[in-house]
C-alpha cells in the first residue's frame, strides 16, 4: 500500500505528457497528417512553441489559452486531454498498484479511448489507423499479460464486434463502423464478461444522455457520437466490472 500513492502520482505525471501527445495524434489523424512529423506548431500561425510553452496544463493556463505569437485561441481539447489522461492514469495506478501488471493493459486502454473520444466528438469518426494500431498493441499485451485464458480475450473481441455489427444492422446504420471495429480492441483487453458489461454500460449511458438532452430541449436532430460512451463504459468495466457482476449475482444467491 505504501508504494501505491507514489506509483499513481508518477503515472499521473506521465499521463499529462501522454495526454498532450494523444490529442496531437488525434488532430493529425483527422487532418491526414503524419503522426510524428512535422513538430508541434500553432494551427493559425504555424510557429512552433518554445519549450516553456509546452508544459502540460501549466502553459495553457499561463498563456490564458492563446498562442504566444499570434494570440489566437489554442484548442481546448489539449488541456482537456492532458487532464483526462492524467486523471485516468492516476486512477489506474491507485486501483492496481505497481505489483499487478494489469495497469499496463489499463494505460493502453485509456490511451486509445482518449484518442477515439476526441476524433468522435470532433468529426464523428473513429479512425481505422487508431483502432488497428490498438488491436496490434492489445494482442502483444495479452500474449504476455493475461489473467484470463488468452482464448477468453479473443472471444471477447469476436463477441464485441459481432454484437455491435448486429446492432448496426438492426438499427439500420445507428451504429457506425468505427464503433464496431473498436470492440475488437476493447474485447482483447476486457475478455468476454467485461466486454458484454461495457457494451451494456455504454448503451445505458448513451440512452440517459440522449433522453436528458431531449428533455432539456437541446437535441439538435443529429447523430450523437457513441465513442465517448463506449470509452466510459469500457473504462469502468475494466476497473470495476468484476465487482459489479459479483454484487449483482449475489442478489440471486439465497
Amino acid at each position: 500500500m505504501e508504494h501505491v500513492v507514489p506509483f499513481a502520482i508518477i503515472l499521473g505525471l506521465f499521463g499529462l505528457i501522454i495526454g498532450s501527445l494523444l490529442n496531437a495524434a488525434a488532430m493529425r489523424v483527422l487532418s491526414q497528417q503524419p503522426v510524428a512529423f512535422p513538430p508541434p506548431h500553432c494551427a493559425h500561425c504555424n510557429r512552433s512553441p518554445a519549450l516553456r510553452d509546452m508544459i502540460p496544463l501549466a502553459s495553457y493556463a499561463l498563456l490564458k489559452g492563446k498562442c504566444r505569437y499570434c494570440g489566437e485561441r489554442i484548442c481546448k481539447s489539449y488541456p482537456a486531454a492532458e487532464a483526462a489522461t492524467a486523471a485516468a492514469f492516476i486512477w489506474i495506478g491507485a486501483h492496481f498498484g505497481p505489483l499487478r501488471s494489469e495497469w499496463i493493459a489499463g494505460l493502453l486502454l485509456v490511451s486509445v479511448l482518449i484518442v477515439i473520444t476526441i476524433t468522435d466528438i470532433k468529426c464523428m469518426i473513429i479512425p481505422d489507423k487508431v483502432v488497428f494500431t490498438g488491436v496490434a498493441a492489445a494482442l502483444a499485451v495479452r500474449v504476455f499479460l493475461h489473467p484470463l485464458p488468452v482464448w477468453d480475450y479473443l472471444a471477447g473481441a469476436a463477441i464485441g464486434f459481432t454484437a455491435l455489427y448486429v446492432l448496426a444492422v438492426v438499427s439500420r446504420g445507428g451504429i457506425g463502423g468505427g464503433d464496431i471495429k473498436l470492440y475488437l480492441f476493447i474485447g482483447l483487453l476486457l475478455g468476454i464478461k467485461l466486454t458484454i458489461l461495457s457494451l451494456a454500460a455504454a448503451s445505458i449511458l448513451g440512452t440517459v444522455y440522449g433522453v436528458s438532452i431531449i428533455i432539456a430541449g437541446k437535441h439538435k436532430r443529429q447523430p450523437l457520437p457513441f465513442g465517448p460512451f463506449i470509452a466510459a463504459g469500457s473504462f469502468f468495466a475494466f476497473l470495476y466490472g468484476e465487482q459489479w457482476l459479483n454484487s449483482y449475482l449475489s442478489l440471486f444467491v439465497f
